[in-house]
């Protein structure tokens, strides 16, 4: 098999984008997997080539990705995507929508094969400071870091009921996508971090709440127990920008399982090679 991309927390950077689609058509990956963050800050307009508040998943994304396939064929790659906490809910369904002609699969809450590989995605992270709350979820409990706002607060862009909002959790949400599957063949896309790795270290050192002070890895609880529950052959994972710079690390490991990160808190597009076979061997590069 080919080697595979991976690159998360596009922002709606035109320039970005325009480097991975440089990359794609040079290299021809078997597979790009997008882990969310792919508009630019939720709430706020989108911008395309041709200006602000342009239409960015179908006048640029599905427009780009469609020259992509006109271009390469059969050596098209499998595209598989997530949004994330800052990606509006209401832009959902024009992801789904373009995901029906085949241009990329749409894999929030679904999976996949791929090839002998088995490709599950999955949105939502814990809560944040942050007010757009379409991807936020308690994580295993009620329980909210100090300075995060609750997902039953702030503002969404897609409405869900007040059940919902309160007793939805991360924990939950995994354990019902896995089901009993046997995911030693897994490569499995979110948007957060599992907690207490090299990949979720947040720029929050001495930063205290009413003196408390703030901890500094903002991953997910659920999910570093359910990698180590259930050891997926690989985890990617986005969202904490500075994390790398911070740690020094793009990978880490929680049992067997391969956790890589493609977030970067600079103007560069961190691109993430990987063959599914050997996850470890996995490389990253600035453009």
């Amino acid at each position: 098999m080919r080697s595979c991309f991976f690159v998360s927390d596009l922002h709606g950077r035109i320039e970005r984008y325009q480097k991975l689609f440089a990359r794609i058509e040079q290299e021809r990956p078997a597979a790009v997997f997008i882990g969310g963050d792919l508009l630019s800050h939720g709430l706020l307009p989108h911008e395309t080539i041709a200006g602000r508040h342009g239409d960015f998943v179908n006048g640029f994304l599905k427009a780009s990705f469609t020259r992509l396939r006109d271009k390469l064929g059969e050596a098209y790659p499998d595209v598989f995507v997530i949004l994330g906490n800052d990606d509006n809910r209401s832009e959902e369904a024009a992801f789904m929508d373009v995901a029906t002609t085949g241009l990329w699969h749409y894999a929030h809450n679904r999976s996949y094969a791929f090839g002998s590989y088995r490709v599950y995605g999955y949105a939502f992270a814990p809560p944040t400071p942050f007010v757009l709350k379409d991807w936020e979820r308690y994580d295993v409990s009620r329980y909210v870091d100090p300075g995060c706002i609750s997902p039953e607060e702030g503002a969404r862009t897609v409405p869900v009921s007040d059940r919902e909002k309160r007793y939805r959790t991360i924990k939950d949400d995994l354990a019902q996508l896995v089901g009993q599957d046997d995911l030693s063949n897994a490569l499995m896309l979110f948007h957060t971090p599992p907690y207490q790795t090299m990949l979720d270290r947040a720029a929050l050192d001495g930063k205290m709440i009413d003196h408390v002070p703030l901890d500094v890895h903002v991953g997910s609880i659920a999910l570093r127990r359910f990698i180590e529950a259930r050891g997926p052959k690989l985890t990617m994972h986005g969202h904490i920008h500075e994390s790398a710079r911070l740690t020094g690390a793009w990978m880490d490991r929680l049992g067997d399982t391969i956790c890589l990160s493609a977030a970067h808190d600079g103007d560069e597009l961190a691109l993430v090679r990987f063959d599914p076979a050997g996850p470890a061997k996995a490389t990253r590069e600035l453009l």
